[in-house]
């Protein structure tokens, strides 16, 4: 499996998932209220959690392309102006070629704001720290919507397996 396939696909493809997410949070009853949940007092709220899906693959970028990505600081609002900011990242992987990325075993050196830092290959970085950080996301929004009320359950959060199914039960 090559770089791309393990981030940059895998972040777009899980994107969709919360493009999903995102449709059934504007049908539901609290709208854009659902943006202010959060799952426990001292845990982001929910747009912030869409802030952070739609920022960490952008964060990648210059780390594993030569492309440059400025992470928004702000939350949206609203469920439509968070469905825009999936869309736009959406639009931005799209336009990624495979050969942008660079080798897997690349050392990338990681600096976090409070001081600590990593050293690793690109492919770690995408395993270890990046996947990681998006999938605590986007799960984080899941539990959120799904204790807000909405009817959703696995299969919003795994759309993309519907393409495999070979057989349905009953």
């Amino acid at each position: 499996m090559t770089l791309y396939d393990q981030s940059i696909a895998v972040y777009r493809a899980r994107l969709d998932t919360m493009s999903g997410l995102l449709a059934k949070a504007a049908a539901h009853p609290k709208g854009d209220a659902l943006l202010d949940s959060k799952l426990a007092p001292d845990m982001h709220p929910l747009a912030t959690q869409i802030r952070f899906v739609t920022n960490l693959p952008g964060e990648a970028l210059p780390r594993l392309t030569k492309r440059e990505f400025t992470s928004r600081d702000d939350s949206e609002t609203t469920i439509a102006g968070a469905q825009a900011v999936v869309e736009e990242m959406k639009a931005l992987l799209d336009s990624i070629e495979p050969s942008e990325l660079v080798p897997a075993d690349e050392t990338l050196v990681v600096d976090l704001p409070n001081g600590m830092q990593f050293t690793l290959t690109a492919e770690q970085y995408v395993q270890d720290w990046s996947l990681t950080n998006f999938y605590f996301h986007l799960t984080t929004a899941y539990a959120i919507l799904r204790m807000e009320g909405l009817e959703i359950g696995k299969i919003d959060f795994m759309p993309h397996m519907m393409k495999h199914i070979s057989k349905m039960p009953g």
